[in-house]
């Protein structure tokens, strides 16, 4: 067996699992769980009916590169989203099913086992599989604690001169993931001056993009960051997906944009790994891509659910509402591995605890103290999961 299997850290719902074995929750309410980031507004008809229609897709085998129709959609939705120029759809564009795939191979393809001790940044608390793809590639993971302190950002200037040198990626989030922080432009060009000089890629994981709460400020994008900054876009791919922004994630359906070099080299990859996006897939991930009266609507709903929780929960909790995403990154002031347990044990809510989410580095867990509320169900279990969440905090207060 490979032995870098070995490494692997069990993952976050796992560990939770394990937190509540044995532990019989509450009879007297009814279940919520706010653990999981899965989306669960109604998925669009319109992406329904166009993958019912072209089922007759399933008898062909489909490219790895995908249907060119595919990659113009995305084409033009990136040069709209971010008012950039539109990129090369046959050479800056791959279709990839979902994020999370993608973002794992990712790391396969770009690091370079053959130099000594190659380096994978990564915020901290994160997205897993960053860790999971760093050590099956041969690297050694490097975290970024992201705290309150330095409001949540990845701070490069504590990096060691003999870690940049041997980085090779780092992985960056935004909007985040727990914390919502969104990337400023003079953040992002500290980072490209770094790649610059150390020659390290960047992968801008933005799977959390379009989930934020003021239609006239969208939040920055890296392919954006990098036009404004009048670079072009070496060293740089974006991982986007539908699964938040269009309500489809069992649909698997997204795609990484950027550095043409890169993703050559990644098409090689993914050829042989087998990674070609279902026919039908492709054609109702088109149709969702060119809608954006669903992602509009969608982000009405997240919004009107932060606008009564966050208030709710900030005279128990120390909480913000974030830049984007739809997480709530609360501090308990307490061990947020209790606070989640006595929360699913007398109130029948699930929510994560932040250190599950990140790792002991540089002394500190960050995630500690924190627990992560995904506000994916409806209003009404929102509104309730947080009322419940209060009479634990103020019982305990």
């Amino acid at each position: 067996m490979n032995p870098d299997l070995y490494k692997l850290q069990p993952y976050p719902f796992q560990r939770l699992r394990d937190l509540f074995a044995g532990t019989t929750p509450n009879p007297d309410y009814s279940p919520i769980n706010l653990s999981i980031g899965e989306p669960k507004h109604a998925t669009p008809t319109l992406i329904s009916s166009a993958l019912a229609d072209n089922l007759a897709g399933l008898a062909t085998y489909p490219t790895t590169l995908g249907v060119a129709k595919l990659r113009e959609t995305i084409a033009t939705w990136i040069a709209k989203r971010y008012q950039i120029p539109a990129l090369n759809a046959e050479t800056e564009i791959i279709p990839v099913n979902g994020s999370r795939e993608a973002l794992f191979a990712f790391a396969q393809t770009v690091i370079d086992s053959s130099l000594p001790q190659p380096v994978v940044i990564s915020p901290n608390p994160f997205y897993q599989i960053y860790e999971g793809a760093a050590l099956l590639a041969g690297a050694e993971p490097y975290f970024l604690n992201t705290l309150p302190g330095n409001d949540f950002g990845m701070a490069f200037e504590s990096v060691p001169e003999s870690v940049l040198q041997r980085t090779q990626l780092v992985y960056v989030c935004s909007p985040g993931n727990p914390s919502g922080k969104v990337l400023s432009l003079e953040q992002w060009k500290e980072i490209f001056t770094l790649s610059d000089r150390y020659g390290f890629v960047i992968a801008a994981d933005e799977c959390y993009s379009e989930i934020y709460f003021d239609e006239a400020t969208p939040p920055l994008g890296a392919l954006q960051a990098a036009h404004q900054l009048g670079r072009d876009y070496s060293r740089l791919v974006v991982f986007s997906s539908l699964s938040k922004r269009s309500n489809v994630p069992g649909m698997r359906s997204g795609f990484v944009a950027g550095d043409a070099k890169i993703l050559e080299k990644f098409l090689l990859y993914r050829t042989y790994h087998g990674c070609a996006m279902n026919p039908a897939v492709q054609a109702a991930s088109a149709a969702a891509w060119q809608d954006e009266v669903h992602v509009v609507e969608n982000r009405r709903l997240y919004a009107e659910k932060f606008a009564v929780v966050t208030p709710m929960l900030q005279d128990v909790l120390e909480v913000e509402l974030p830049d984007a995403a739809f997480y709530l990154w609360a501090y308990t002031g307490q061990s947020d591995t209790e606070f989640a347990l006595k929360l699913y044990r007398d109130y029948n809510v699930t929510v994560l605890p932040g250190s599950f989410l990140a790792r002991e580095a540089h002394g500190v867990n960050p995630g500690q103290g924190f627990i992560r509320i995904a506000l994916v169900a409806s209003l009404a279990e929102c509104v309730e999961a947080a009322e419940r969440i209060r009479q634990l905090a103020k019982s305990q207060g």
